[in-house]
């Protein structure tokens, strides 16, 4: 299975690189550890900046001291033009006038001084030693942030000429702001009201060298999209500043020029949204038409149809951007075609919500309408599901569906807006387009139903005349007579009824015409083209004309969801469409429940079912193969993994091949989704 087949976590496999089939990054689940010391090349001492104390959130690891340098510390002339970034001090804010340090010897300690003596200022001089190294050498990084960090204005340092400063009055010495890079996000302390205070002199006589001065961090240490807070795990020099809560994330935009994995570029990418049109804007077209190129490569060794289908999508997606909307929808269909064959609703609700964003294009608005509906499961994670409804918002919008619209981008927002400051900005341009559009044009039209956007006619309702049942119709009139003793619900077109005189139960269509005359003594309603029906034998599964495709064999049984149906002999299992048995009878029942609490009859869309073993759970999937074993008093199904209770009562998950991804610590279900969502990194499906 290619990498971007599931949705996974590092506690249960290797870590991958960001694909383009569901744009997910391996997160750290591991606790933090402090990193040990490690030696350092000779490097110019620098002197701390002059930096208002801080306040520091607490940390799970400590502090790591600084490792001492060969060369002896010199004086330094003046401190750099900008506050610099410092690991953090146990001084306490200073309250009273600023005083000098006294001389430190230069034997490396492994805390900074608390307090300092009067002194007489030492006058700047200029500084010696020989030259610092380009890249500075780190610690080990940590998993957790410094202890305190710079105001949010704070500039990173780097080597090469600057002019000097004047000297403040005092100061604390600390170690440069390299030697304890972090992977986790920067915790800012605002600034406080204390004089600043400047580095102590040093005993050691002074050399020639050039002083340091400021510059602009590396791209590589600039916050980016790929680990939710930087770069690939990329040790930051300095914090960035939080943009306003007005205006767009910002986050390094990918090139397209990016001559790496094509798949990976289009999902590390981030489009901008004309804001008239809600298109993707397209400056860069030679790179595009090369990552299409590249596409086209990748699809010619591509030999299994969940390949067949990420490709040929995705392709379809470049194509469109193109312009080349012919190409891109025979690339769409054939891919929806792979993605179906798979089974796999993931991979189909991608394909589906591919090919409607070309349709949408090409102004096929109720078939692309009808694709973005029928691709949106609560079987789905909330990325995706957000996704769709973003989408389908700004389908409505081309068709002057405004009010609908808006309701599809508050859909987004519930799933995923407080998370999410791509999609935050998105929906932001996107309502400001329809604001200006309905000053101009109106809201348009009321918002449809699903059925009306799936082109599903409502059908008849049971409705009691008496003693007996007939149908109404959407308008309250009776459109087929009350005529029955007792009437089942219409599904597929076709209602079970029975008349009083027989205790039969015969099938008619919405015409009431009699379709199967009696002849069942019990029978469930039609789901998936098949219905489940008690003759003269035990249960057995008929299609529409009553031809037998199921032999009767079966003590229970539930209703065929996607060609799969749950039933009980000596034990409880599954069959397929034609009678075979998937998953062998030796089950005491089948309990599937989702994480949002809705329980399904058998299996999911996504073929798993909760299977049940003398009070213990587990998981099988559609082709009997085990996931979870039955040996949890709890379990049921997440989009992305499995959330299961221990015998404490105390709430963990599993990842999706059964291994442990969350220790069973929490107290409910919600704390554990609250851990799932910050173990998944930010990411955007490719549509």
């Amino acid at each position: 299975m290619s990498p971007a087949d599931e949705w996974s976590f590092p506690a249960a496999q290797p870590s991958r690189p960001e694909t383009a089939d569901d744009g997910v990054h391996e997160p750290v689940s591991a606790p933090p550890v402090s990193a040990p010391p490690v030696s350092a090349p000779p490097a110019t001492p620098v002197s701390a900046p002059p930096a208002p104390p801080t306040f520091a959130r607490p940390v799970s690891a400590p502090p790591v001291a600084a490792a001492p340098v060969s060369a002896p510390p010199a004086p330094v002339s003046a401190p750099p033009a900008r506050p610099v970034s410092a690991p953090p001090v146990s001084a306490p804010p200073v309250s009273a006038p600023p005083v000098s340090a006294p001389p430190v010897s230069a034997r490396p300690v492994s805390a900074p001084p608390v307090s300092a003596p009067p002194a007489p200022p030492v006058a700047a001089a200029p500084v010696s030693a020989p030259p610092a190294p380009a890249e500075p050498t780190f610690l080990a990084p940590v998993s957790a942030p410094p202890a305190s960090m710079p105001p949010p204005d704070a500039a990173p340092v780097s080597e090469g000429p600057t002019s000097p400063a004047p000297m403040p009055s005092a100061s604390v010495s600390a170690p440069p702001a390299s030697t304890m890079p972090t992977s986790a996000p920067p915790a800012f302390a605002p600034p406080l009201s204390a004089p600043p205070v400047s580095a102590p002199p040093s005993c050691a006589p002074p050399v020639s060298a050039p002083p340091v001065p400021m510059s602009a961090p590396p791209a590589s240490a600039v916050p980016g999209p790929r680990n939710g807070f930087g770069g690939d795990s990329a040790p930051v020099s300095a914090p960035p500043a939080a943009p306003p809560a007005d205006t767009a994330p910002v986050v390094p935009r990918p090139s397209l020029a990016d001559p790496g994995d094509p798949e990976q570029v289009l999902a590390a990418y981030r489009w901008r949204l004309d804001p008239v049109t809600l298109r993707e804007e397209l400056t860069a077209p030679d790179d595009l038409r090369a990552i299409r190129r590249r596409l086209t490569e990748k699809l010619g060794s591509a030999n299994d149809n969940r390949a067949r289908a990420r490709l040929l999508s995705l392709r379809a997606v470049a194509s469109r951007i193109l312009g080349d909307l012919d190409d891109a929808l025979a690339d769409g269909r054939l891919a929806l075609t792979y993605a179906e064959a798979t089974g796999e609703l993931r991979r189909t609700a991608l394909a589906q919500a591919r090919l409607a964003h070309v349709l949408r294009w090409r102004g096929n608005f109720a078939e692309a309408d009808q694709l973005f509906a029928q691709a949106n499961s609560v079987e789905l994670p909330d990325r995706l599901r957000a996704a769709l409804h973003e989408h389908a918002g700004r389908s409505c919008y081309d068709q002057g569906r405004l009010m609908e619209a808006c309701e599809h981008f508050e859909q987004a927002l519930n799933l995923r807006g407080a998370g999410d400051a791509e999609l935050l900005h998105r929906v932001r341009v996107a309502l400001d387009a329809v604001s200006v559009r309905a000053t101009a044009d109106g809201f348009g039209p009321y918002p449809r139903s699903r059925d009306e956007v799936l082109d599903r006619d409502r059908p008849p309702v049971p409705d009691r005349d008496g003693p007996l049942w007939g149908y109404t119709g959407q308008d309250g009139d009776m459109v087929i007579p009350a005529r029955y003793a007792e009437a089942q619900p219409f599904h597929d077109g076709l209602a079970w009824v029975r008349r009083p005189d027989t205790d039969r139960w015969s099938l008619i269509n919405l015409l009431g015409t009699t379709v199967i005359p009696p002849s069942y003594r019990a029978a469930h309603p039609f789901s998936d083209g098949l219905a489940w029906v008690v003759g003269e034998g035990g249960w057995t599964a008929i299609d529409a004309t009553g031809t037998v495709q199921v032999p009767p064999n079966f003590a229970e049984v539930r209703p065929f969801r996607r060609g799969l149906a749950a039933v009980r002999r000596e034990g409880w299992g599954a069959v397929d469409r034609t009678g075979r048995i998937v998953v062998p009878t030796r089950y005491h029942g089948f309990v599937t429940e989702l994480a949002d609490g809705q329980q399904v009859d058998g299996f999911t869309d996504e073929g798993l079912a909760v299977v049940d073993v003398a009070g213990r759970r587990g998981v099988v999937d559609r082709t009997n193969t085990v996931l979870v074993p039955p040996t949890h008093p709890m379990l049921v199904i997440h989009p992305v993994a499995f959330l299961f209770s221990n015998d404490a009562g105390r709430w963990g998950a599993l990842d999706r091949r059964g291994l442990p991804l969350i220790d069973p610590v929490h107290r409910d279900r919600d704390e554990v989704l609250e851990e799932i969502d910050r173990l998944l990194t930010d990411a955007n499906p490719v549509l």
